[in-house]
């Protein structure tokens, strides 16, 4: 096996979470050159039964977020198995976990038990709603939706809530993780210490509703759902064309001068009930027929060519293909293949470039204990002698 590369190279990662949040981080990690050990309980990692739809026999939810990392399984109820865990947490420089705040102690995997074996250790949890009052709640993505208020900003106007398409908040703290222990460890580059970093949903959530929450917070506002529409700049929707919705986003008086210039209205932007983006947003129901009237002589691949020229940002909704299909367009190579032979897995690229320390892709995503064998007899070894 080829020795990891990358800008986290040399930095071994123990991985006690399970199902998004933690092992999203824990890619991204791993892409970046980290050793990734992932533990799982005997049954594994639940998202390994989330199926459909799969490749082969194996949930393409597990597999797309877990490539790069070798798998143990230990039941932390055996003090055998949990001997081998503490053995790695003592080990590594990372540990991060998603049980429920204070699961591990009782399994001595406890931030402060292994800040004594091992004071160097960054040590991150990710939890639903933090480790104080909200402890006990469970930590699951469309709860944090619903919670935070997002739901209640998402859907038409007259209609229901909804949840967004994808488990949004999990990938929020995910990445929000990443950036925490990043952090500490450039903490501990200067002082040579540890530190426990904590990620919770709610939090991430609220931060990540970022005009919302100002709103909110800084001006007693409580916003409520617009479908697609933004509450502060117009036109800033999808609007109809000959053939499909095409996303407008003029968020600016020159953009909107260079949108009213490709469609032929040329009296449009010095009209004063569209002049500036606040008398825009205040007339938009007067502006919007005005402009699609012109979008509906043309495609939306067509206007999406024209408008992009002048730089006025626009696209088309496409399905997941289709999204595929445009990065392709723009030369980002989304798809990776990890691994050879039988166990190749096309992935999606990791999403940051670095011009000297690129992202690797080592290993593919693990079978349940792949790595049992030659991880135990490390860890052992040491206790053992």
């Amino acid at each position: 096996m080829e020795p990891p590369t990358g800008p986290l190279s040399g930095l071994l990662v123990a991985d006690f979470s399970r199902v998004l949040a933690g092992p999203y981080a824990t890619m991204l990690l791993a892409d970046m050159g980290a050793d990734v050990v992932k533990v799982e309980g005997p049954q594994g990692d639940e998202t390994r039964t989330w199926m459909p739809p799969v490749r082969g026999d194996v949930s393409t939810y597990y597999l797309g977020v877990n490539r790069g990392k070798r798998s143990i399984a230990l039941d932390l109820r055996d003090e055998a198995d949990a001997v081998v865990a503490r053995e790695l947490a003592a080990r590594a420089d990372v540990l991060i976990e998603n049980f429920k705040p204070g699961g591990l102690a009782k399994y001595g995997l406890d931030y402060e038990t292994v800040r004594r074996a091992n004071p160097g250790s960054v040590y991150a949890s990710i939890s639903g709603f933090g480790a104080g009052e909200g402890a006990h709640v469970p930590g699951y993505d469309l709860m944090v939706q619903a919670i935070s208020g997002l739901m209640s900003l998402t859907g038409d106007p007259d209609g229901p809530p909804y949840r967004a398409g994808i488990s949004v908040f999990d990938v929020m703290a995910g990445n929000h993780a990443v950036i925490g222990i990043l952090a500490a460890l450039r903490h501990r580059d200067a002082t040579g210490a540890g530190q426990h970093v904590e990620v919770n949903l709610l939090s991430s959530a609220l931060t990540g509703l970022v005009n919302h929450s100002s709103a909110y917070a800084a001006g007693g506002v409580v916003p409520y759902r617009m479908g697609n529409a933004h509450p502060s700049v117009f036109p800033y929707e999808p609007l109809p064309t000959a053939d499909a919705d095409l996303i407008v986003a003029a968020a600016n008086d020159g953009q909107f001068r260079r949108l009213c210039e490709v469609l032929d209205l040329p009296g449009v932007p010095d009209d004063p009930r569209f002049a500036r983006n606040a008398d825009r947003t205040k007339n938009r129901e007067e502006l919007r027929p005005i402009l699609v009237e012109r979008l509906a002589k043309r495609g939306a691949v067509d206007w999406f060519d024209a408008l992009t020229k002048v730089g006025v940002p626009c696209g088309p909704i496409n399905t997941i293909d289709g999204g595929f299909a445009m990065a392709e367009r723009f030369g980002l190579d989304p798809i990776v293949e990890v691994g050879e032979g039988d166990r190749a897995v096309p992935t999606t690229r990791h999403p940051i470039r670095f011009s000297a320390t690129p992202a690797g892709y080592r290993l593919p995503p693990p079978e349940l204990d792949e790595h049992g064998a030659e991880l135990r007899a490390w860890l052992t070894e040491a206790v053992d002698g």
